[in-house]
């Protein structure tokens, strides 16, 4: 008797110190976790901002070109009474030039850099971890897979099915040998990806077959030169944009009796209504919640196309207008903006203001 008694209080002990060590053990993981995810809390974004992302959690992310990406939650601001903004770069793990920011369905986080080298790094919200790519063929549509844009000057794209990063060749247009690059990526909202590029056009792809719209049809006009198809917008009435001279309506595939799915249809012409224009391309553009599309500039500011009228924003700052990259709508409706050089701008409903702390 007295020895099963010892026996089993052996057990006992044995069994608590495993799981004392186990407990140990995940609060160390923990631990660790918290320390990998640290970064620089700073007073201010810096001065270039390529794109700005908000994610499920409501928090903000403002993707450098030159000095990683920040993030900012404004929870925590109203808890605290003060403004946090927390910056990664290198040291976390991230390259420093950040292009894309995008989000699964998890609320996984995915940062683009495409120069000089492409590399996509993942965010799981404890750390940031740089996917591998396998080369291949594996074309699909899945609702689920996210998208990203290869490196500059390449004709590649990445699909991640959640396990894989599949680097895929996009295959080239019809009678259309040269090179060309990708400049954008979309989901429309039947769940089809284009491809936006220079100097071949925009491609569709449909889960099934490659369709395109060659570059005489969507940039080349005026006879002048064409920067490429750089974002890709739908408007109210399911018309696509990819310019401001025309509108395009799109067809499946399966209805058609002819090779072309779209037609052609003239829209709003140059951004400022002059004949002679040359503001009928655009580097961005968001349709808003009132069904608006915005479009921005480089130089020229952003303009609201209202389905009748169209309204010049310049962008200030220091009564200097400023260079622009990107437009985004957040999840209230709020428009930003990302600058070349003087941080992020956020519409007030009558200007576009600089974001500060």
């Amino acid at each position: 008797m007295k020895l099963n008694i010892l026996l089993l209080l052996s057990i006992l002990t044995l069994l608590t110190s495993c799981n004392g060590q186990t407990a140990s053990k995940q609060k160390n993981n923990e631990q660790l976790k918290e320390q990998l995810v640290k970064g620089d809390t700073v007073q201010a974004l810096g001065s270039s901002v390529m794109v700005v992302y908000q994610d499920k959690k409501n928090n903000y992310w403002f993707g450098s070109w030159k000095t990683g990406v920040y993030r900012y939650d404004p929870s925590a601001s109203l808890k605290t009474g003060g403004k946090t903004l927390v910056n990664y770069t290198a040291d976390q793990g991230l390259p420093n030039r950040i292009d894309e920011i995008k989000e699964d369905q998890s609320g996984n986080i995915y940062f683009t850099s495409c120069s000089p080298n492409s590399t996509i790094v993942k965010f799981d919200g404890h750390t940031f971890t740089t996917l591998s790519p396998v080369a291949g063929n594996d074309w699909q549509l899945k609702s689920n897979d996210v998208w990203f844009r290869h490196s500059f000057q390449s004709e590649k794209v990445y699909r991640y099915d959640g396990s894989t990063l599949h680097e895929l060749q996009l295959p080239k247009p019809p009678n259309l040998p040269n090179p060309f690059e990708i400049y954008t990526i979309y989901k429309d909202k039947k769940g089809n990806i284009w491809f936006g590029t220079n100097p071949v056009g925009v491609c569709r792809y449909d889960g099934k077959s490659f369709e395109w719209i060659t570059e005489e049809d969507v940039t080349e006009f005026r006879n002048e030169g064409a920067n490429g198809v750089r974002s890709i917008a739908e408007d109210k009435n399911g018309d696509f944009w990819f310019n401001t001279e025309y509108r395009y309506r799109v067809y499946d595939s399966a209805t058609l009796d002819n090779n072309q799915f779209y037609t052609r249809h003239q829209s709003i012409g140059g951004l400022d209504g002059k004949k002679d224009s040359n503001l009928d391309e655009y580097l961005s553009t968001v349709r808003d919640d009132n069904n608006n599309l915005w479009f921005v500039t480089y130089r020229d500011g952003v303009w609201k196309y209202d389905g009748t009228n169209v309204t010049h924003y310049p962008v200030q700052y220091n009564s200097t207008d400023i260079t622009l990259f990107s437009i985004y709508k957040d999840n209230h409706g709020a428009l930003w903006l990302g600058t070349h050089e003087n941080g992020a701008f956020k519409f007030n409903g009558t200007i576009f203001e600089k974001f500060i702390l």
